[in-house]
């Protein structure tokens, strides 16, 4: 785009004479102009080269003006005005010299105007260049800042993105410790539930049922923890989504505005691209200043870092949870494993005893069912015996008169008859005794098989609540690794 207009000094500008005088030395760099007016502006006293130059002819001096003498009147016949010439020749010399000077003053005019147009094209054509110059290089400037931006947005991009990705991964880990979880939870229900099957004394508020609840607790309690933590982590991604949405937008403007500012900086006079865009300096269209352009971004930059520095934390804070809640339901489940044991180990002996005690009540049973019947044959035997002797003093009754004598075999058949009474009578409050302890062992013998009973079913359920425990998640997948 050229300049348009002249210099003020020019010594053909305004009313001037058609002498001109010598031209001065003067500077060909922008700084000789006093002022300095952007391209289609047009100052008032500014001289169009488009405008005619307009001649002006010189009239003779009226001092000098020849009369002829002897002409004849100024109104002539039509015949007699071709007799006479109308000019002398002075007047012819006079004429010639008038366009001489004024051809000359003319031609000095233009030669004026011709070395004044070069240097003023000259002129113009530095100030020029040293514009598209100092344009070239504060566009290079731009595009160093562009670049210095662009590789500080795309390092900051890299480093969200890689913490998002990272945040994503530990995400997914709370997600799959929240769902192993559930299997240890619902067998330690499932114990209490199959442990509520014991019977009779066995219903009993052990160490066992103690950890299965504390276990339970503390399984809902982690899960609940763990669950937060996925709270605080979509909480986190949608942050950092948000950061590297406007750094992407940001980056993908300075993208642009890259290309853009590098089309312009390989712009020269010779392009094809060029063209006429009147009025377009005077449109500003711009909405910030360098200040704020490298505010804007060092803003993203900034908040980029905090929300990265803040995942980083949450990061590492969900990962001393999931290792905490891991190693917590290990010695849990631990420590309610061994209070299985001791109770398996408890119920076993003593279901051991009242089986060794089921078998010597059984055999005393026996014993005492023996005695029985040993009893009621020696009775048997002893009612014999007093028969004999109560059917020999009753035959002794029988002797007539003086023959009924107290004598030694009346008073040993007493005696033997009171001493068989006494031993049946012994013998019989023997017999009920051994039936009454025989009851009793038989009732003993009901209640021990009993009692083996209910420590069987209870053993039962404490190996089947053991072999329901035997699947527990390793600490890899309680962590969250798959």
């Amino acid at each position: 785009m050229e300049f348009l207009g002249t210099t003020q000094v020019a010594s053909y500008c305004g009313t001037k004479s058609h002498l001109f005088p010598d031209l001065a030395p003067t500077s060909t760099t922008k700084d000789t102009y006093q002022s300095y007016y952007p391209p289609g502006y047009r100052y008032l006293g500014s001289w169009r080269p488009s405008l005619p130059h307009k001649m002006v002819s010189v009239p003779p001096s009226p001092e000098k003006q020849f009369i002829p003498t002897g002409r004849p009147p100024t109104v002539l016949p039509a015949l007699r005005s071709s007799l006479h010439a109308r000019y002398s020749t002075r007047d012819w010399h006079h004429a010639n010299m008038v366009q001489l000077k004024g051809s000359e003053a003319s031609r000095y005019s233009a030669g004026r105007l011709n070395m004044d147009s070069m240097r003023l094209m000259q002129d113009m054509d530095q100030l020029t260049y040293q514009m598209q110059e100092d344009t070239r290089r504060n566009l290079g400037e731009r595009i160093s800042n562009l670049d210095f931006w662009r590789s500080e947005l795309t390092y900051e991009l890299e480093c969200l993105l890689k913490e998002t990705q990272a945040l994503e991964t530990i995400k997914k880990r709370l997600e799959y410790a929240v769902d192993e979880m559930q299997g240890p939870l619902k067998i330690a229900l499932e114990c209490l539930y199959q442990r509520e099957k014991r019977q009779g004394m066995d219903l009993v508020h052990d160490d066992v049922e103690k950890n299965l609840i504390k276990e339970a607790d503390v399984l809902k309690n982690c899960k609940e923890t763990l669950i937060k933590f996925g709270q605080k982590v979509s909480q986190q991604l949608g942050i950092n989504r948000d950061a590297q949405h406007a750094l992407e937008q940001d980056l993908s403007d300075k993208n642009s505005a890259h290309v853009i500012d590098e089309k312009c900086f390989n712009l020269r006079n010779t392009s094809d691209s060029i063209s006429f865009y009147y009025g377009v300096e005077k449109a500003d269209a711009t909405v910030s200043v360098p200040t704020t352009w490298a505010k804007f971004s060092e803003d993203n930059i900034r908040c980029s870092q905090h929300a990265r520095a803040n995942s980083v934390k949450l990061r590492q804070d969900a990962e001393v949870g999931l290792e905490s809640t891991s190693e917590e339901m290990w010695n849990h489940y631990i420590s309610t494993n061994l209070a299985f044991h001791n109770r398996i180990a408890e119920v076993a002996e003593a279901k051991n005893k009242l089986e060794v005690q089921l078998a010597k009540i059984r055999q005393e049973i026996v014993q005492t069912e023996d005695t029985i019947v040993l009893l009621e044959r020696f009775t048997k035997g002893k009612e014999y015996s007093l028969k004999v002797a109560q059917t020999r003093l009753e035959g002794r009754t029988k002797r007539p008169n003086v023959e009924l004598c107290r004598d030694a075999p009346q008073f040993q058949l007493v005696t033997e008859v009171y001493t068989l009474n006494n031993t049946l009578q012994t013998l019989k409050q023997r017999l009920q005794e051994a039936y009454d302890t025989l009851q009793k062992l038989v009732l003993n013998k009901s209640k021990l098989e009993h009692d083996i009973s209910v420590k069987t079913n209870s053993f039962c359920i404490d190996k089947t609540c053991m072999d329901m425990r035997k699947v527990f998640p390793s600490t890899p997948r309680l962590i969250g690794y798959t």
